[in-house]
């Protein structure tokens, strides 16, 4: 696989397109980064994305890889040589991917209400926010990551929505360690790698956005 050309179409403070960059950094596969302008996308992301023209899309010798826990799926069927991401017990595997899949329908949409629409009933979107995030720490158990003693399939769907915690909190009017302890410290273990730390945008800096999205929206 030395000489792949690898290609990652993402946007840096997409929470999906961090689960490629992170799960390329633990397979140690090098990549060619393009940033795109959602608000002018390239025709190579609309060549190779044409169905949802969204990205993240993973490029591998010329051929799209769309939709993030796929293209992460795939990442690690192909590189398996290193730092195998999902379980190999096929009961495992499912239970994986199931609630990479829950984060994706529950978790995205519920986060997107504590900072993003005038409408909603802020206490509300709190709720329900906090109640995702506790039944995720239940999955989690006492275990160190979602995939037991290994930063896994789970672990990777998850940690990019950490970067946005900053703002979920600032607009949301909470503190996810005083409502979500085991949580927080989960997301501290993930940040203590190489992996997640260089691949996640400053929450500072995702708090800017959020805002400039706002007012982009009519909110501030």
């Amino acid at each position: 696989m030395a000489n792949d050309e690898v290609i990652l179409l993402d946007f840096w403070p997409s929470m999906f397109g961090m689960r490629l960059r992170i799960a390329l950094a633990e397979k140690e596969v090098k990549y060619e980064y393009k940033e795109e302008d959602l608000r002018n996308k390239s025709p190579l992301l609309l060549q190779m994305n044409p169905i949802h023209k969204k990205i993240p899309v993973l490029i591998h010798n010329g051929k799209p890889v769309c939709e993030s826990n796929i293209a992460v799926e795939y990442i690690d069927e192909v590189w398996k040589d290193k730092a195998p991401l999902l379980p190999s017990d096929p009961y495992e595997r499912a239970q994986a991917r199931f609630w990479a899949d829950y984060i994706d329908k529950k978790l995205y949409h519920s986060s997107r209400k504590t900072w993003s629409t005038k409408e909603e009933d802020p206490e509300a979107a709190k709720k329900d926010f906090i109640e995702i995030l506790k039944a995720l720490e239940g999955v989690l158990g006492d275990r160190p990551y979602f995939g037991g003693d290994n930063f896994g399939f789970v672990d990777i769907a998850l940690i990019g929505f950490y970067s946005w915690f900053y703002a979920y909190e600032t607009y949301g009017g909470f503190s996810t360690e005083t409502e979500c302890p085991k949580f927080v410290a989960w997301a501290k273990r993930c940040m203590q790698r190489d992996s997640v730390a260089k691949s996640l945008p400053d929450q500072h800096k995702v708090l800017e956005f959020a805002k400039a999205a706002r007012q982009r929206l009519g909110i501030e």
